[in-house]
């Protein structure tokens, strides 16, 4: 329930502040006074799109914050605040929307930062506005669907419905694409087959191309290879006065020194061991030199190796590594591809009795609202019967179904149905379409038929008329007045109108009006005083032309209204 609403920098509004009771909230103002703003307001907090036009001249920001009082009894708000992470343990939610010139929107609940989709999906259980836009959406056939199920509790069906529904179209969409690669499959399997050839033919080995980069390192060296080795053969063993020429004449004077002086500190054995390790690298250097050969032939050979390696590389991922991966992929592809038959029989399978299950479920549905059509039908005329429109036969109208190839109904996701609301209003006239109606005043009393039926079903806890008036007066205005009354028994409701008749029906009446000071146009919401009521109605009675007779006459619809009892 709306219990507190604040406005600030809001179009003409300045700062306002409304607090509204249960029951029948009537307001009530001369036209541009600013009640639409406060419906706009409204729909701020519900999600509706905001527009920098809305805010105030002169600010750079307009805010609108609400207080509700959640009803334990209708935990709908309670379930959707706790699944979103606003749980708070007492009654209350505070929603604040700011709206800035520089584009930095803001919505918080219970003071913390959500977004507009958490707004729009929090709101659905807050607050409905029947307005303008409320006569589109119920003269919209698409809808009449989704009337019927609110008012016969089917709307839990429905979901259930919806969800196998929707795993039906997944497992339709995956047998297509199974298709779709089926009649692909042998140009599919044979290019993977050439794939995996080639690489299992090319038999490569781990590492093999840095194996064989550096074989043609070698390769492409020999030249400069031999010449070092050689010359350091030559300098170490080989030539004249080489290193170890040099060395065993170093190593006999040593020994001829350590025989006159057996105190001198060098030992033989040191020598005798650079000799010999010295000695063995000048023969690995000697193999080394014969072991060196040039071949081109083979030099080829590994170029040939190393560009065949380098577009399997370039093709599977790079490195040899993601080759050998891509070997193993290819044969599980090719593998999948041999089964892709049995399972096109399998998803085949699933979806016959997936489809078994749903024609089960929307033949039920349909039945279910079959049933409900009446009592909506019996319950939308008794309504209508009492709003001047007698005669008014109404009907909830069931199109045959279109059939698919097997002869079964075609389904949607909300079963097999296709409905939509008809509407006779003078004796003799054929039963047309909501949306044919021509009458502003029979469509606004049809929409509040709906809304007062709906009443005892619909969760949201506070329901807003806008224009609810709209082509009605005099006796009808007043059987309007009591319907909205008795909406009121079950859920809050705000009632915006221009007809003294409904306006007298109000637990509480408020008066928009608005005053220019200082150069500046504000709007401002007062609840009125019994005395201030009675004046109110005198004017919306009597206009500009007051008399003591439209006073009473103001006084006796006050007081008849109160006896409603």
């Amino acid at each position: 329930m709306l219990r507190e609403l604040k406005i600030q920098n809001l179009a003409i509004i300045d700062n306002l502040e409304v607090s509204f009771t249960e029951g029948l909230n009537v307001i009530s103002g001369e036209t541009g006074a600013g009640k639409s703003i406060i419906i706009g307001a409204v729909g701020l907090l519900l999600g509706d799109r905001a527009s920098t036009d809305l805010i105030r001249s002169s600010e750079d920001s307009a805010v609108v914050e609400a207080l509700f009082k959640i009803d334990e009894e209708k935990d709908q708000t309670r379930g959707k605040l706790d699944g979103m992470g606003y749980h708070e343990d007492n009654d209350e939610l505070v929603i604040k929307r700011i709206v800035s010139r520089s584009g930095k929107n803001r919505i918080y609940i219970n003071g913390h930062l959500a977004t507009l989709a958490i707004l729009s999906s929090l709101s659905e259980s807050l607050v409905n506005i029947c307005s303008q836009h409320e006569h589109q959406t119920i003269l919209n056939a698409d809808n009449h669907i989704d009337i019927l199920d609110e008012f016969g509790d089917l709307v839990t069906l429905k979901l259930q419905f919806s969800h196998f529904y929707n795993e039906y179209q997944i497992l339709n969409r995956k047998l297509e694409e199974l298709k779709s690669i089926n009649n692909k499959k042998l140009d599919k399997e044979e290019f993977l087959k050439f794939q995996l050839r080639e690489i299992e033919d090319g038999e490569i080995k781990v590492g093999e191309d840095v194996s064989l980069q550096e074989e043609k390192k070698i390769l492409s060296n020999a030249k400069k290879l031999g010449e070092h080795a050689d010359r350091s053969y030559e300098i170490l063993y080989a030539g004249e006065n080489s290193v170890l020429e040099r060395l065993s004449r170093v190593m006999h004077d040593v020994r001829e020194i350590k025989q006159i002086d057996s105190k001198f500190g060098i030992s033989t054995g040191g020598l005798d061991s650079a000799f010999f390790n010295l000695e063995e690298i000048a023969f690995r250097l000697r193999d080394y030199i014969n072991e060196i050969t040039f071949d081109p032939g083979r030099l080829e050979e590994i170029d040939e190796r190393l560009e065949f390696l380098g577009r399997l590389k370039r093709k599977h991922g790079g490195t040899l590594d993601s080759v050998f991966n891509k070997k193993e992929e290819i044969k599980e592809e090719i593998e999948d591809i041999s089964f892709l038959e049995e399972e096109i029989e399998k998803i085949l399978d699933e979806i016959v009795q997936k489809k078994k299950l749903l024609l089960e479920m929307a033949r039920d549905l349909s039945q279910k609202r079959a049933e409900v059509a009446e009592r909506l039908k019996t319950s939308i005329e008794s309504e209508i019967h009492t709003l001047q429109m007698e005669s008014a036969i109404f009907d909830v109208i069931f199109y045959k179904p279109a059939e698919d190839e097997d002869g079964d109904p075609v389904l949607n996701s909300k079963g097999m149905d296709n409905v939509e609301f008809y509407l006779s209003t003078n004796i003799g006239e054929e039963l047309k379409p909501l949306n044919r109606i021509a009458s502003g005043g029979e469509l606004s009393r049809i929409v509040l038929a709906m809304k007062k039926v709906l009443a005892r079903t619909g969760s949201v806890s506070t329901i807003i008329f806008d224009e609810v008036d709209t082509g009605i007066g005099g006796a009808t205005a007043e059987i309007v007045g009591k319907k909205l009354q008795e909406v009121s028994k079950h859920h809050q409701v705000i009632c915006i109108t221009h007809l003294p008749q409904i306006v007298c029906f109000g637990d509480d009446h408020f008066l928009v009006s608005k005053r220019v000071s200082g150069n500046r146009t504000t709007t401002e919401i007062n609840v009125l005083t019994e005395q201030e009521r009675l004046d109110e109605i005198t004017r919306m009675l009597g206009g500009v032309n007051i008399t003591e007779k439209t006073r009473e006459h103001a006084g006796e619809m006050l007081k008849t209204s109160h006896n409603k009892e």
